[in-house]
Order: C-alpha cells, then structure tokens, then sequence
C-alpha cells in the first residue's frame, strides 16, 4: 500500500483497503513504541502544526508522534499565524510548504483545509474542522477493534448533535468498514440529507447499514459502541447551551442505555467531557441549569465500560500511522 504524498482530510477520499492499512500500521507503532522499539526514520523531516481551533489531544499527539519519528514540529496557535488575516491561505500553503513536510490543520471550515492542501507541495493532514474529523476517527476504530477484535458487522450508536464533525465522520467510517451507524437524536440534529445519501452508497458496498432515530431505547438496543461528544463545540455562542441541553438530555449516556446496550457495549467518547462539575464550564453550566453532568454521566464516564482513554492514547499511534504513510521519502520524489 503506498499513500506517499497523499492529503489526509476526510475518510471519504481513502478506500477501506486503505483505512485498514493505516490502522494496521497503527497497531504495529504502538506494539514497538509498548516494546521500546525506536522508529525514527524519519529523521531530518519538519511538520507545522496550525492550531485555529485549540486541542490537548491533537496537539500532543502529533508532537509527540512526529518526535518519536525523528521529526521536528512547529506549533502555530491562533496568534501564531497570519493564515487567512494578513496572508491568504494559498500563499501560506505556498510558503510553509516550502519549509515543512508536511502541515497539519485545525480550525474551522473544510474548505480551509482544503484550499491549503490544494497549494501544498506536501502533505496536509486535517486535525479537525467544521465538517470532518478523521485523525479521531482512526483512533476510535482501532480502540473498537482492539476491544471487539474486528469491525465488520460492530453496531455503534451515535447520541446527541449528529449534524456536525463527528457524527459526519463516524458515519462515513462506518459505512466504509461495513459497521453498522446509528444517529440517535431528534430529527433537527440528523446529519444532512446529502451525506447521508453518499453513506448509504458507501454502505451499499461494505454491508454496513444507516439509521436515523429519535427513539433513544429502540436505537442503542444491543449496541456494541455508544458514542457520543459534547453539546456545544467550540466557537459557538453561549446562547445555545440552554437549548442544547433541552433538546439533547434525552440523549444523555446513562445507566439505563448502556444496560440497553448490553454488558459486551463500550462507551467511546472524543474528549473533553462533560460528566462532571469539575471544569470551569461544567460549574458555570450546572449552577446555571441546575444539572450534575451533560453528554454523559459520571456514573458511565468512569465505568468498566468506558474506554476513552485507551482511545485517546490511540490518537497518537494513529497519527504518527497517517504521518508516516504520507509523507514523501524526499521532496523531489
């Protein structure tokens, strides 16, 4: 399998032949980086990180991915680059691919993301935006198979705000690998009619199925995987909270739906997390709405269950698989 110089923005470009391949690859990073086996060949190389949309995760993932390949990496926060205010993006791409081997972005519009890998002589790799989020959704099938020990056929169920990255990104990953998706949620927060529709093609070929469903019982019963993600994402106004938390409660990870589910389901979650009061936002919210948790409660948060820690470990493993896989052997290559 060869991805050499390929762009890494959406699942939706990558074949499953091609997602399994760079799992497969994350699988054997993580065993050597367990056994204390170095895998630097990629010494000498550079990757910029730009960062309009901050992240613990992300950021650390791929620094210390590309550290543990050899790599250096340059982090360009929200006030660390000019990108689309005093420089357009085709000339940023233009110049930071003339310096790097690659660039990662996170921040708002697919398009951004987009038009820098259209001007990019090197890699990009989409970090997060708006529409698709496809780093977390290599760690989350990993931590998946690792747990079920495969992924054809693993029913997961989505709960909450589907419309956005990451009920885009579970659906397309699921539809590509032949599981089965499930958006759990009102009708208002079903993803769009047109990915939906690119799904079911997808799905068509894989033999995984879609399903759209405001009946929270009927849709996590016998679940493998309940996922879910915060209420409210970042950069939107305060004013949503209060309508969220109204219109998503009864889509809340609790007792009863993972009983729903069944002893076998696992609770997958992308962080950070709302099942507690021990945040500043979580005070502000739960003193404001009177409320204890949000997306999930603590009581799931940190049950056996739970395995969002193994799956924030494997956004590093998985990481350093896309880097790898991407980045050309030389420039000229």
């Amino acid at each position: 399998m060869n991805l050499e110089g390929r762009d890494f923005l959406t699942l939706r470009d990558f074949t499953k032949e091609e997602i399994l391949y760079l799992l497969d690859l994350a699988a054997d990073y993580k065993e050597k980086k367990k056994a204390g086996i170095p895998v630097d060949e990629y010494k000498g190389k550079n990757v910029a990180l730009i960062f309009e949309k901050t992240s613990t995760r992300t950021r650390c993932a791929f620094e210390v991915a590309a550290h543990d390949l050899g790599m250096g990496t340059t982090y360009l926060d929200p006030s660390g680059s000019q990108i689309g205010k005093k420089e357009s993006i085709p000339d940023t791409a233009r110049v930071l691919g003339r310096m790097y081997d690659g660039i990662e972005y996170r921040g708002f519009g697919q398009d951004i993301v987009e038009e820098l890998a259209k001007y990019a002589d090197v890699p990009v790799w989409n970090g997060l935006t708006n529409e698709y989020h496809p780093t977390q959704m290599l760690a989350d099938m990993l931590t998946i198979r690792e747990h079920f020990g495969k992924l054809e056929g693993i029913k997961l169920v989505y709960m909450g705000d589907a419309r956005f990255n990451m009920g885009n990104s579970l659906m397309v990953a699921c539809a590509k690998l032949g599981m089965h998706f499930t958006a759990c949620t009102t009708k208002k927060y079903f993803p769009n009619e047109e990915l939906v529709n690119a799904c079911r093609e997808y799905a068509r070929e894989s033999g995984a199925t879609i399903t759209l469903t405001e009946d929270a019982m009927a849709g996590t019963q016998d679940a493998d995987v309940i996922y879910t993600d915060v209420w409210v994402s970042m950069g939107e106004p305060d004013e949503v909270w209060e309508e969220r938390i109204r219109e998503l409660s009864p889509y809340k990870v609790t007792k009863t739906i993972m009983e729903n589910a069944g002893e076998k389901a696992i609770f997958l979650h992308c962080l950070p997390a709302f099942h507690d009061l021990k945040t500043k936002i979580g005070k502000e919210m739960g003193e404001r709405f009177q409320i204890t948790d949000m997306e999930v409660t603590d009581e799931v948060f940190e049950s056996p269950q739970s395995k969002v820690f193994d799956e924030a470990e494997n956004r590093m493993h998985t990481i350093k698989a896309v880097m790898a896989a991407t980045l050309r052997k030389s420039k000229c290559s």
